[in-house]
């Protein structure tokens, strides 16, 4: 990790599947990777709470669960920014907010199909790139992670990532790496 600061604003970088530290009194605004908040339940298991990336607004000012765990799923550069200069933030806070309802309405899908299609539409159109034949997903995503997401077991998103293949919803050109294709 490294840290630059300046006016009580710290700038700092932090590797692939490091963790970014949470306090009560600051926020972090990504500036460039992507970030995958969750936390686990009393048995143990885990609860994906977003995927989060540029000029996306984290921090545990804006959260009441606990424990919740930051995790770098790319090179992530970051400003660290004091609670008390929230005015500066708050533009972020609504965006955060609002994707706080859209992963909540992903969620309240009734079928696992139709979750698992608006979730990697939702993954496409924050974090995709436009290619050729469609909207090629490149963040390091597995089926299981997936399945935290949506609320799935990863054989039932792995059969439903199948079928979706087989109805050219989607390709899988590499592992871990899914272009939805042109409608």
């Amino acid at each position: 990790m490294q840290k630059h600061s300046q006016n009580n604003i710290e700038h700092r970088t932090f590797s692939s599947s490091e963790l970014i530290p949470l306090e009560t009194d600051f926020y972090w605004l990504v500036q460039q990777g992507i970030v995958k908040t969750c936390t686990w339940t009393e048995e143990g298991h885990p609860i994906t709470l977003g995927y989060w990336g540029a000029k996306d607004i984290i921090g545990q000012p804006l959260s009441l669960v606990y424990p919740c765990q930051v995790k770098c799923l790319t090179k992530v550069q970051a400003l660290s920014i004091p609670a008390h200069q929230a005015e500066h933030v708050s533009d972020f806070i609504h965006r955060h907010v609002q994707q706080t309802e859209e992963l909540l309405y992903i969620m309240r899908s009734d079928k696992m199909y139709e979750r698992l299609c608006k979730m990697l539409a939702w993954l496409g159109q924050k974090f995709g790139t436009q290619i050729e034949i469609g909207q090629l997903i490149d963040i390091h995503i597995t089926h299981q992670d997936l399945a935290e997401i949506i609320g799935a077991t990863r054989v039932t998103v792995t059969k439903l990532i199948n079928q979706l293949e087989k109805e050219g919803f989607l390709s899988r050109p590499e592992r871990n790496t899914i272009v939805l294709l042109n409608q």
